[in-house]
């Protein structure tokens, strides 16, 4: 089953974030950096490097932190909150390509000398708390620690093969598949079996009409597969989505 299997990159956590080892700016950045998955295999000395060289601030609920086309020679490492990268037709219809959590990382095409595409960009869905890491200490990083280079490889592998996927289900499946896939994409990330996204939300990560959306999320209850709330999706029959999802599919037999 490839739902959930190469999630890591685009938000799940890896465990319970350690608590911070003290209450300065400095110590908490130590705690944070700790959690992330691409930085395990650092020894603590090079995390405690790696905190004073990095910028950690708070972006407010709705902020933009990067604008289509601007250039940034930094990294974003996510902490807290959440952060939807969205791309932006000029007549104005979205298209949410990801939706990461804690512990992950973006805008790596600035580290790469390009600018972020013109109709990209990131925006904080919760207040988040951001650590910014220049493309400089990034590179002396992994020039000393090899095995960083291989993390950050694995996790934009990972990010790749989904997107290759997603791609696919938009060529070949029925909006009922799309939708009950990108819902147990969602839940992965969830304690309580809970997806927080409003409707239009769901429509902008499926390409779909949010009018379209809404009445198969109201299907999708009168069959007992979830529980609508207000700004909200509860998981009510994960095997019953999962079925769903594999088996609608508009491709062509043969």
């Amino acid at each position: 089953m490839r739902i959930g299997s190469v999630l890591s990159a685009w938000g799940r956590r890896r465990g319970a974030s350690p608590a911070p080892g003290g209450s300065t700016p400095h110590a908490i950045k130590v705690g944070y950096l700790s959690a992330f998955d691409v930085f395990r295999d650092l020894p603590r000395s090079e995390v405690e490097r790696l905190a004073e060289t990095t910028t950690m601030y708070t972006v407010p609920k709705g902020r933009l932190i990067y604008r289509p086309g601007e250039y940034n020679s930094a990294l974003f490492l996510l902490k807290k909150g959440r952060v939807q990268i969205v791309r932006q037709s000029i007549d104005g219809k979205r298209l949410i390509l990801a939706t990461l959590g804690p512990e992950t990382f973006f805008g790596e095409m600035a580290l790469i000398g390009q600018r972020f595409p013109q109709d990209s960009t990131a925006e904080a869905v919760d207040d988040a708390v951001v650590c910014v890491l220049s493309r400089r200490d990034l590179e002396r990083l992994i020039m000393d620690h090899p095995k960083v280079g291989l993390r950050f490889l694995e996790q934009l592998s990972a990010r790749l093969l989904e997107t290759e996927l997603i791609v696919e289900d938009f060529a070949f499946k029925s909006v009922p598949a799309r939708l009950a896939g990108q819902l147990l994409r969602l839940v992965e990330t969830s304690d309580d079996n809970t997806v927080e996204a409003t409707h239009q939300e769901l429509a902008d990560m499926i390409a779909a009409y949010r009018e379209t959306v809404t009445l198969t999320l109201h299907e999708f209850q009168d069959r007992g597969l979830v529980e609508l709330s207000r700004r909200s999706v509860q998981i009510r029959d994960a095997a019953g989505l999962q079925e769903l999802a594999e088996a609608q599919s508009t491709r062509p037999d043969g």
